[in-house]
């Protein structure tokens, strides 16, 4: 027997693979998942022996959800009742808004206040910033006059030239006796040996989030930190699409055709603190209860008294696999259906559910103008066919959809009329909507409206109106790959 199977490896191989293929197909059905993600899985694991089982791994398995985020989820639960008590106002305030700034929008708080206990937040001063040079200027005059603490949540950390400018001023801090948090995703993030010691030599306490092996085999690994998160003595904080990274900021000996277009958001005031709250659930997630400030210093340090003249309306919007719900595409999608007049979306990954696309074809078709700006090329050619796979449709449904052409478009942002928007680290994608670690802000202000939509008008002079006609033209062979892509979007 063990002869004739040493003589029949392959079909060995083929045998053990299956079985193993077997057991993962009745895990998947079991958990109950999106139908369609998991029909894709279940593709792959029948049609493609052993690469199958490596796209499972590496995409559907869900263990670390069932056995490290629940808990985390029942911890999160409990500290942000805690703070959220002390430190915002009860959801019953909330109609005596209704006439002056939320006019109709009141469901949508109280959508998100129920979803993650998300308070709505006043007195909050905001700063649009635009691509990666600017925001690190902004963010490095803050950190210059920091004289409690920095904390940092960053998907991408590198320690290239803004990266490394960017460690010499949390060193300088330190020497102030500023102290100095980072947390950086393990698979996004690519800090050298050098760098993490001269961190931890300057007093610098950082950690990576949920550490894997050979990360530069597991760029797509489920469940990271794509958060990018700058907090300065409680009261000021950064939050968007720019990453610590050279990529993100545009030198002028940079090749044209590798421009970043980013959007990154400053706020000083009352919404800080619920970002300081979902920054200190991950911080206590990955020093694995270990390390914990106390009550006082929490309290005194983390969410000092803010007195903020302006008074703009924010409520922070964070979502992950640890939350019982999808937290900011609900948000996206309510702030959709409340539209009136207008819907403008900017995004690097164009992946919807059928939620999200349902709700803007409906809007569409229903007299709303609704617009989508996307990069010509993307950083991924899966998610750039699978992406373009929906584009039909949408235009039938009347969505105009510019194609950005002067380089990369990574901002990611909505703007509903002239009175609702959002700015964070989500992708209209299913990866952004339910696995990995997002966090936006819903922006309850006609000025940033108005901002926004300027520079969504700035943009169409450096984009592409896809025509129906001409796209519908496009050949067989582009189509297949498009409909192949497709097939893999809820695991992209």
């Amino acid at each position: 027997m063990l002869e004739w199977l040493g003589m029949h490896w392959f079909f060995t191989s083929l045998i053990i693979n299956y079985l193993v293929a077997l057991s993962a197909a009745f895990f998947l059905i079991r958990n109950n998942q999106n139908p369609r993600k998991t029909l894709s899985s279940l593709l792959f694991l029948v049609a493609f022996p052993f690469i199958g089982l490596g796209i499972y791994y590496f995409f559907g398995l869900e263990y670390r959800k069932s056995k490290i985020f629940k808990r985390k989820d029942l911890n999160s639960n409990a500290l942000i009742e805690k703070w959220n008590k002390r430190l915002f106002p009860s959801d019953d305030q909330l109609e005596q808004y209704r006439d002056s700034f939320l006019q109709d929008r009141v469901k949508m708080v109280k959508l998100l206040s129920h979803n993650q206990k998300s308070p709505l937040t006043l007195q909050n001063d905001l700063e649009v910033i635009y691509n990666g040079e600017n925001t690190f200027k902004a963010i490095f005059q803050d950190l210059k006059k920091a004289t409690n603490h920095i904390h940092l949540e960053y998907f991408v950390f590198n320690d290239d030239k803004i990266g490394t400018e960017f460690i010499d001023h949390l060193v300088e801090a330190t020497g102030r006796g500023v102290k100095v948090k980072l947390i950086y995703d393990s698979v996004g993030s690519d800090l050298s040996t050098a760098a993490q010691r001269r961190m931890t030599a300057a007093g610098i306490d950082h950690h990576a989030f949920m550490p894997v092996l050979l990360s530069r085999f597991t760029r797509k690994a489920n469940y990271r930190d794509h958060r990018k998160i700058c907090i300065v003595d409680g009261h000021i904080g950064y939050l968007g699409g720019v990453n610590v990274s050279d990529d993100y900021v545009n030198t002028p000996d940079r090749d044209p055709l590798e421009y970043w277009r980013d959007t990154h958001l400053r706020i000083e005031g009352h919404a800080v603190k619920s970002l300081q709250s979902q920054w200190l659930l991950n911080w206590f997630f990955v020093c694995d209860g270990e390390g914990h400030d106390s009550d006082d210093e929490i309290y005194d340090s983390y969410f000092p008294e803010i007195d903020e003249k302006e008074n703009k309306a924010v409520q922070i919007a964070a979502s992950g696999p640890d939350t019982d719900w999808a937290n900011i595409m609900e948000a996206i999608f309510a702030g959709i259906n409340s539209a009136e007049k207008r819907v403008r979306i900017t995004t690097p990954y164009f992946i919807p559910n059928e939620a999200i696309l349902i709700a803007l074809k409906s809007a569409s078709r229903s007299g709303i103008e609704v617009e989508l700006m996307l990069p010509r090329i993307g950083d991924s050619w899966a998610a750039r066919y699978a992406s373009r796979s929906y584009f039909e449709e949408l235009m039938e449904s009347g969505i105009k959809i510019h194609w950005y052409c002067k380089g990369m478009l990574h901002a990611k942002t909505m703007v509903v009329d002239n009175n609702f928007a959002t700015i964070g680290t989500c992708n209209m994608d299913y990866r952004s909507f339910g696995i990995n670690f997002e966090i936006n802000a819903l922006i309850f202000d006609s000025d940033t409206a108005k901002n926004l939509n300027d520079k969504f008008d700035m943009d169409i002079k450096d984009c592409q109106l896809i025509d129906m006609k001409e796209w519908q033209n496009r050949s067989k062979m582009y189509k297949f790959k498009e409909s192949f892509c497709r097939l893999w979007a809820p695991l992209l």
